[in-house]
């Protein structure tokens, strides 16, 4: 087997059992087992399962930053004299939506590790995320901040939290949410379509009443 096949091979298999079952729960031999692979080589491409979990985040959140960076070029060259949270969201969904469509992942399974990955305290992946990837999320809140400059660092500061957690619940539970609403309503909704549904109460949880 190809070195390059080996470790895509475990980085799948990490990825989706991780997501099913959490970190914590989750063994190296369980993720070699469904990889097919000895434990020796998530030893030798990983050196640890904490190395191979930032790994996992790492396959998705470096094109994410790198295709949010460039939309935030295009952001900031455009010059608008109004800068405006709803814009900046969508150019944050749509880097996500790209993202996973390149590497193959399903959204939701990567919304789910998001929310794991502070639910689960995971103090040396939160670390490694912002090493690595705190100056695009830097960027993104500054430009954000910017679109609303009335309002106080702290207030901000909770609500970007509590959009955020809105997003990453109705991501990671969409499965679940679409289902209750098939059997309830005998309607659907595609992923983009709640995507679009969504954005305009993002922008109202960051400035209502303001």
């Amino acid at each position: 087997m190809a070195q390059n096949e080996t470790v895509d091979r475990i980085l799948n298999a990490a990825t989706i059992l991780f997501a099913e079952r959490g970190f914590a729960e989750t063994s190296l031999r369980t993720i070699t087992g469904m990889a097919d692979v000895n434990l020796a080589s998530v030893n030798y491409h990983f050196g640890s399962k904490k190395e191979l979990i930032q790994a996992v985040f790492t396959r998705f959140m470096t094109p994410f930053c790198r295709e949010l960076d460039r939309r935030l070029d295009d952001y900031e060259h455009a010059g608008e004299q109004s800068p405006n949270p709803d814009v900046l969201l969508r150019h944050l969904f749509a880097a996500f939506k790209a993202v996973t469509e390149e590497i193959n992942e399903p959204p939701q399974r990567f919304m789910k590790l998001l929310g794991l990955a502070y639910s689960q305290s995971q103090e040396h992946l939160r670390l490694s995320i912002i090493e690595q990837f705190g100056g695009t999320y830097t960027r993104f809140t500054h430009a954000l901040k910017g679109s609303l400059p009335e309002m106080s660092n702290v207030t901000f500061y909770w609500r970007l939290y509590f959009m955020l957690g809105a997003a990453v619940f109705t991501l990671s539970s969409y499965d679940s949410i679409r289902g209750i609403l098939n059997a309830d309503y005998h309607e659907d909704t595609a992923l983009d379509a709640a995507i679009e549904l969504m954005i305009p109460s993002l922008v109202g949880m960051l400035n209502v009443g303001d």
